[in-house]
């Protein structure tokens, strides 16, 4: 039997428990017919079940608004709009109407014509949960069976770790986080909607573990660490000592992570690096404050769309962006125009499906094609400028003229503002994503018409190898610390540096200690860290000596491949650093506290 599963640490965290598995899929639908008269009891059965079923996403919701907050109880929003769908609905009472069919015969007909549809558009794969969980609500109703969280149950004096095939956002805000310290899944990602909520509530979390549910039998005692993705079967002695002094050797570091947030980012030798804050969601702008940010240096807006049927509105951008603004007075927010398209088409955007999305029309382009989108976006960035240090941030832009255009957009704009006596600013600064190789080649002309760079090195790594980042198969060549990556981080900033422009790093690699260390010693004075990230990086930068970092980079710049760079980094950094403080395989608390993990006692951290 397998001992140890991967899958992607999607809620940081170490739970140690037994398993619970559980199983709630679609029960088994006979193919029934029913007489003509019974027909109209069938059509209401299935409006009934539809009453039920949005009653009981209501309370979830109001749970999840009590437990973590009003922007994740939005997901159940979305719920309810799939669970209402009158098209929907309308095909099966059609269903229902000329084929005499029980109300659970025809929906299931429907449901399974829905997902195979969905499942062919990348662009619905993250909303394929959402959709699957509110037909097995309905087929469950219909056929008079209960809910998820009915179908199972954990022992009052017991805490277990959940394992499924799939976790729906309706059973994870469900679960007693007294009792339930860990969830395991084979499906779902970090932006899955269960993902979201397990992390809002602070359950150490693993998805996409592929052959846990047939792997795990019911109540083996499992290690689980939501920071790496890993889970050990039925962990030794030594395996939990390992993990014991990894916490405690986390815990240490922590309360040196903890002096230093209220320090100033400096290098040893005196040099001041910048470290903003990348924020995705509201949520994480008190992270961000805490932990020090100066500013944001990337604003993600996708969140505004997430679980809605209509695009948010001009007003409703205006105040987030000001709200944004006011928890960093005097500090810079970069806010990113949509970056729609690939895998992150939201359902109130209609979109034609691709063959190969994330070389199709997504980002600036669809910006640029959709007024409708783009332009109450800019009035609103204008809106909340007035007062506040905000700048536009285009993403994935490939040609001078993309940027051109959206200058235009923002003079046309901001004219129609004071044309109709809506207070704003003029203008703001609009800069551009560096996040492929023609935008590194033609950075100088980029230069001419752009105010700021910012290099996005997720999508640079991935179109500069040829490698689709959330490809489970060719995860081992996605590495940003390939020389052909590192030189072009090079070139940017030296065409940024010799045009006077700001340039910043806004990717993962900026919130990732060796890569920080890598960006440091090529020259970069500006990183946006993810905010759990930031005392860590901070710490980094006050750690490492200057000459140290710049000599590695010097090295890399030389590399021949991306294993010789990491050598070169893990070399310098660790003549300075215990590595093991860094290594993201080790056992990672997730709320800063430690974790003591006795034998024969459960425990989560």
């Amino acid at each position: 039997m397998t001992r140890q599963f991967r899958g992607i640490g999607v809620s940081p965290g170490v739970a140690w428990g037994p398993a619970l598995v559980i199983r709630w899929d679609f029960p088994e639908v006979p193919d029934r017919t029913v007489r003509v008269d019974q027909v109209e009891n069938e059509m209401r059965r299935l409006r009934e079940a539809v009453d039920y079923v949005v009653s009981h996403l209501r309370e979830l919701g109001e749970r999840v608004l009590q437990r973590a907050g009003p922007e994740e109880s939005r997901i159940f929003d979305a719920q309810i709009l799939m669970a209402e769908d009158e098209d929907f609905l309308a095909s099966v009472e059609t269903l229902i109407r000329n084929n005499q069919l029980s109300a659970e015969t025809a929906y299931e007909f429907k449901a399974l014509e829905l997902r195979a549809l969905w499942s062919g558009a990348a662009r619905l794969r993250e909303r394929l949960a959402d959709l699957h969980a509110i037909q097995m609500r309905m087929i469950h109703c219909l056929m008079g069976g209960g809910t998820e969280a009915e179908v199972w149950s954990v022992p009052a004096d017991e805490q277990v770790i959940i394992v499924a095939h799939e976790l729906s956002p309706g059973l994870t805000v469900q679960l007693d986080r007294e009792h339930v310290v860990g969830l395991i899944s084979e499906e779902g990602t970090r932006t899955s909607h269960a993902a979201i909520l397990a992390h809002s509530l602070g359950i150490p979390a693993v998805m996409g573990a592929a052959g846990v549910l047939a792997g795990i039998p019911n109540g083996t005692v499992l290690l689980l660490d939501g920071q790496s993705g890993t889970i050990l079967l039925d962990p030794t002695e030594d395996e939990m000592e390992q993990a014991r002094v990894q916490l405690s050797r986390r815990h240490k570091l922590e309360l040196q992570l903890e002096a230093v947030v209220g320090e100033p980012a400096v290098t040893p030798s005196g040099r001041a690096i910048t470290l903003m804050g990348n924020v995705d969601l509201p949520e994480e702008i008190e992270t961000a404050n805490r932990h020090g940010a100066e500013g944001v240096g990337l604003l993600r807006t996708e969140f505004l769309l997430t679980g809605r049927a209509r695009l948010p509105t001009e007003d409703e951008q205006t105040d987030y962006f000001r709200r944004v603004a006011r928890a960093f007075p005097r500090k810079p927010i970069i806010i990113r125009s949509f970056d729609l398209g690939g895998d992150k088409f939201p359902a109130a955007f209609k979109a034609p499906v691709e063959a190969n999305p994330f070389l199709g029309w997504r980002s600036i382009r669809v910006c640029l094609d959709e007024p409708a989108v783009f332009r109450p976006q800019v009035r609103a960035v204008l809106r909340a400028a007035l007062g506040h240090d905000i700048q536009l941030m285009l993403p994935l832009v490939t040609t001078v003229q993309e940027v051109r255009d959206a200058i235009d957009i923002m003079a046309e704009e901001a004219k129609a503002l004071k044309e109709a006596g809506i207070r704003a600013a003029e203008s703001v600064p609009v800069g551009v994503m560096i996040e492929t190789p023609a935008a590194v080649i033609m950075a100088d002309r980029l230069a001419e018409v752009s105010a700021f760079f910012s290099v996005g090195t997720n999508d640079l790594t991935q179109y500069t190898m040829a490698v689709d980042r959330g490809n489970a198969r060719l995860a081992n060549r996605f590495n940003p610390h390939d020389p052909s990556v590192v030189r072009q981080l090079h070139q940017v900033l030296e065409v940024g540096r010799g045009a006077g422009l700001p340039v910043s790093v806004c990717g993962e690699m900026a919130s990732e200690p060796l890569s920080a260390v890598l960006l440091i010693g090529l020259g970069y004075e500006r990183l946006s860290v993810s905010p759990p990230a930031l005392p860590l990086v901070k710490w980094v930068v006050r750690t490492i000596p200057e000459d140290a970092a710049r000599q590695a980079a010097s090295a890399a710049l030389g590399a021949a491949d991306a294993a010789e760079v990491s050598a070169v980094l893990r070399e310098a950094v660790g003549q300075h650093i215990d590595l093991r403080l860094l290594d993201p395989q080790s056992a990672l608390p997730g709320r800063g506290r430690a974790a003591t993990l006795p034998p024969g006692k459960t425990n989560v951290q």
